[in-house]
């Protein structure tokens, strides 16, 4: 075996022998970690924290990337401004240099990552590591270097960091303008101080080692930035290792507030580490599943680390989740509506409080009519006060929420919110009084802006939610306008926006002008995108509205898109209806999951295979994505089909780690953003709450559990789901003629209610292992304690 190969092939663990004192790698050698792939080596990277987290490629460079803010999406954030554009790191050796940008392998961890690099020419081999502290402005990067000769090795370490002291997007909107960026040594502190000339915003980095010498340069990126490199040395024995730890603090209030995170991260480093560690050790057990299909096993696990990366920390304005990385760093009213569902089944709880504080706050200080904000960068500034369909959405996440938590007083605080919301939306977007809001919902094609399906299925939840929500608060009245109205809606979108010719819900109803001229912009992208079948269907619709023109909208459907999926993911839909409409679905999916727009699939579809081909310019044409995956899985169990849910979730897993070691992109499988939080939302609802069918009721101390398990999961358990201040757990275990179901509880007290559906065309009869009594009530027999743990057998006659 060669050297190279031994040292690729090793590189798989954090090291061969102990790493010595004061190593990341020690501290993390029995964690979680992920090797990326060589072919995706030039693609994103990110190493994350609350406050900054830290954007380049996997092979340690740091290009310029991202198309928000041009070429400026990676690099080093601690929001709402930019710190650096990114660093360099150079051995020197006699007249010899090595940069490590080429890194042979990335690993990615839970909490940190590595780059690991072989210098065959130098007799070095090299790992950077680094990781970002909870609640620190500032990032940690440890080098290790190994002498792999038998002899001394003397080397210069340069270390130059491009500072770019930029404001965030939309920073115009708050006066945030950018200034020439300056730079001086600091002497007493051995680092380099930038600042932005014109605003106090600073950045700070050194090393643990005093350095030799330092030098001022023009920075390579663009912008107003400048670089600072700074000069150590190090002599490292035969066969042995040397450490160097750098540290980067900064600033958008003052100097010295970078100077003391700068002081305080480089100095507890170690413990740092440790803290984050376990903090994300515990992350890991809560709601932790276990299941044969280890890959997707693996990725729920990493969901969770991943989900805890988008959190996203600005003191000034608040704390809350981000929409994705790179390009969506900041916080979305819908992304969280659908994140945050999954966030409260893992028992990220806090993240969830924040984040709908957050929201709540901002959207009143923008809107103050309950409408729900949809898009706002970390300056707070307001870019979309809100699409039509977030406002019922966030109704429903709150009525989701007190499920879980059971806080009437987090009820009370938000229903006025909720109230007024609905009360907007009928009054100012039900132009024609029908129930159904105009405007946008998920679907942003230009004119798509009548009454759409997924406002619609949105809305009659919301309705429904509210009626429930007034109900808990006493207002009885208004909880039987809630009930009435959503009853109606219910009724109406099962008649009026379905479509017999389709066997699918419509896209949206509208006017036969407006149809007409979305069918032509239609049949220009299918062209566009040599989708002949979607053409040709096209123009057979326009030619039947010609042929029958209405004078009174009526539902189309035109571009199959994912959203008239909704009413299975609401479970409104009518049963018939809903088959249909499942098995029009399998025609729009690809090897990884449903396409956005179902026009852009091609006849290939299903056999299509390899990374989505996005545009020069960023675009979605063409794409499948993690959430309308997730949401047809949803719709798929709501109508007791488990297994083909389960085909959804394994169509996505097939993207896990695709690209990033550890993460799912947004765009299947490998495009737009590396790190999404709506991807929770996809696995959590379809495996906590409908495979395991955990069902909380917190405001009545009790869990409802109906599990409906795919037959590829003989044995499975999901252990210390939280609810409230109580954690259950489930095991379930197939036998040769029935299966095995058991419940615990930490907090006896509270009520387990096991929901076991009586499939009466297999004539099951119970045995009842906890001699609890079974009745059977709408087709479920049901068995309820209050006492630590619950067990049944079901048995099927042969």
């Amino acid at each position: 075996m060669t050297k190279k190969l031994l040292f690729l092939t090793t590189l798989m663990f954090v090291a061969c022998s102990s790493p010595g004192p004061g190593k990341f790698g020690d501290l993390l050698k029995d964690s979680p970690s992920i090797a990326g792939k060589e072919s995706y080596l030039k693609s994103p990277f990110v190493t994350a924290g609350d406050r900054v987290y830290l954007v380049g490629h996997q092979d340690g460079s740091f290009p310029e990337i991202g198309w928000h803010i041009q070429g400026e999406m990676g690099g080093l954030w601690d929001h709402p401004i930019k710190l650096l554009d990114g660093f360099d790191i150079v051995l020197k050796m006699g007249d010899e240099s090595f940069s490590l940008n080429r890194a042979q392998v990335f690993t990615n961890y839970p909490m940190a990552n590595r780059h690991s690099y072989l210098l065959d020419q130098a007799g070095i081999s090299a790992e950077r590591w680094q990781f970002a502290p909870d609640g620190e402005e500032g990032i940690l990067i440890q080098l290790v270097l190994t002498n792999e000769e038998d002899r001394k090795k003397e080397i210069q370490v340069d270390f130059t960091g491009h500072a770019d002291l930029r404001p965030t997007w939309l920073g115009e909107r708050t006066e945030m303008i950018d200034g020439q960026d300056s730079i001086t040594f600091d002497e007493a502190t051995d680092t380099w101080i930038a600042k932005d000339v014109d605003n106090p915003w600073f950045v700070t980095f050194g090393a643990d080692l005093e350095s030799d010498s330092h030098n001022e340069s023009e920075s390579t990126y663009e912008g107003k930035g400048i670089s600072g490199m700074i000069s150590y040395s190090l002599e490292i024995p035969p066969k042995e290792s040397r450490t160097i730890t750098f540290a980067i603090a900064g600033s958008y209030l003052s100097r010295e507030a970078a100077l003391e995170t700068y002081r305080s991260i480089q100095a507890n480093s170690l413990a740092m580490l440790e803290d984050k560690k376990k903090r994300y050790k515990k992350l890991a057990a809560q709601s932790r599943l276990t299941i044969p299909d280890t890959v997707l096993q693996q990725t729920f696990e990493w969901l969770k680390y991943n989900c805890d990366w988008l959190v996203r920390t600005v003191p000034e304005i608040g704390s809350g989740i981000t929409a994705g990385i790179p390009d969506y760093p900041w916080w979305f009213g819908v992304d969280s509506e659908y994140a945050l569902k999954g966030y409260m089944t893992i028992g990220q709880t806090e993240a969830v409080y924040n984040t709908i504080a957050l929201l709540d706050s901002l959207s009143e200080a923008t809107n103050g009519n309950g409408r729900i904000v949809h898009e706002v960068s970390t300056n707070g500034a307001v870019f979309n006060p809100g699409n039509i369909n977030e406002t019922p959405q966030f109704a429903s996440l709150i009525w989701e929420v007190y499920q879980w938590n059971g806080d009437k007083a987090f009820l009370e605080r938000y229903f006025p919110t909720v109230k007024k919301g609905m009360e907007w939306l009928m009054a100012e977007k039900d132009i024609d009084g029908n129930g159904f809001p105009d405007g946008f919902g998920m679907m942003e094609i230009h004119g798509l802006d009548s009454e759409m399906i997924d406002v619609a299925a949105y809305t009659q939840r919301a309705f429904a939610d509210a009626s429930k929500m007034a109900e808990e608060l006493g207002d009885i009245e208004q909880a039987g306008v809630y009930r009435e109205k959503a009853a109606q809606l219910k009724k109406a979108i099962n008649a009026e926006f379905w479509s017999e010719e389709f066997n699918s819900y419509a896209d949206f109803i509208g006017t036969d002008q407006q149809a007409l001229h979305l069918i032509e912009d239609a049949i220009v992208r299918a062209d566009t995108l040599d989708k002949p079948w979607a053409v040709t269907e096209l123009e057979a619709t326009k030619k039947a509205v010609i042929a029958n023109p209405s004078s009174t909208p009526r539902p189309f459907v035109l571009h199959h898109n994912w959203v008239v999926n909704t009413p299975m993911e609401m479970g409104i839909a009518d049963s018939d209806k809903a088959l249909k409409a499942l098995e029009t679905a399998e025609s729009f999916v690809n090897p990884f999951g449903v396409f956005v727009t179902g026009i852009d699939r091609d006849e290939s579809a299903g056999s299509d295979d390899g990374s989505f081909k996005g545009s020069k310019i960023f675009s979605y044409t063409g794409a499948v994505m993690t959430l309308p995956t997730g949401v047809q899985a949803v719709a798929e169990n709501n109508y007791g089909r488990p297994d083909k849910a389960l085909n959804y979730l394994q169509r996505m897993a097939r993207t896990f780690s695709y690209a990033l070691p550890g993460s799912m992109y947004e765009v299947s499988p490998d495009y737009g953003m590396i790190v999404q939080a709506w991807n929770i939302y996809s696995f959590a609802i379809p495996i906590v709450q409908q495979f395991f069918g955990v069902q909380p009721r917190a405001a009545e101390k009790k869990v409802v559990i109906t599990p409906q398990m795919p037959q590829a999961w003989p044995n499975a358990s999901l252990e210390n789901v939280v609810v409230a201040d109580n954690a259950v757990s489930v095991y379930y275990e197939a036998t040769t003629n029935g299966y095995k179901v058991r419940v615990k509880q930490e907090q006896p007290g509270w009520e387990i209610l096991l929901r076991l559906r009586d499939e009466s065309d297999r004539k099951a009869s119970m045995n009842i292992i906890s001699k609890k009594v079974a009745v059977s009530r709408d087709g479920f027999y049901e068995l309820a304690t209050t006492e630590s743990e619950l067990e049944a057998q079901v048995s099927f006659d042969p």
